[in-house]
């Protein structure tokens, strides 16, 4: 048995591309932001940024086209994939990418710029589905805020 399972947490870096392949089924690309911060040695704030290409399909793909926007803050569940293509040059080219199975718009619903889907909602694959964010105290979803920040040490043993 194998698995092939990501949860990310972050902010798009810019709108999502939404396109549509010849047969007509949606695709929707972005790029999505996870920063780590930690203290170093001398107890000096660090942060480290990774970016991920991120992919949905069909009406997932239309509903990230229509509600997310640059710098909004979601959780995306789903695969890695890598692919290769050839450049314009004819250069063989790979990339690694996030093919999102479910995805739950976070933050606060100021920054839910549309209609109907809210924050804090969660979509899966097919669109149908949804759930609303996990709540705190309050009664909102939780934000970043809401988390403390781990403190890194890199002379700490690995707990495992």
């Amino acid at each position: 048995m194998s698995v092939n399972k990501v949860i990310l947490v972050g902010n798009l870096g810019k709108d999502p591309e939404l396109r549509y392949t010849p047969s007509g089924t949606a695709v929707a690309t972005f790029s999505l932001a996870t920063t780590e911060r930690y203290k170093d040695r001398d107890g000096n704030r660090q942060e480290k940024t990774e970016w991920h290409n991120i992919v949905a399909w069909r009406q997932l793909a239309e509903i990230c086209g229509k509600f997310l926007h640059k710098g909004k803050q979601v959780y995306i569940e789903g695969k890695i994939q890598t692919r290769s293509y050839d450049d314009r040059d004819g250069n063989k080219r790979y990339i690694t990418e996030i093919v999102v199975d479910q995805m739950q718009m976070l933050g606060s619903r100021d920054d839910s710029q549309g209609g109907g889907y809210g924050s804090g909602q969660s979509y899966n694959q097919g669109g149908q589905d949804y759930r609303p964010a996990s709540q705190d105290k309050r009664g909102g979803a939780k934000q970043e805020s809401d988390f403390e920040d781990p403190v890194f040490n890199p002379d700490d043993e690995i707990p495992f």
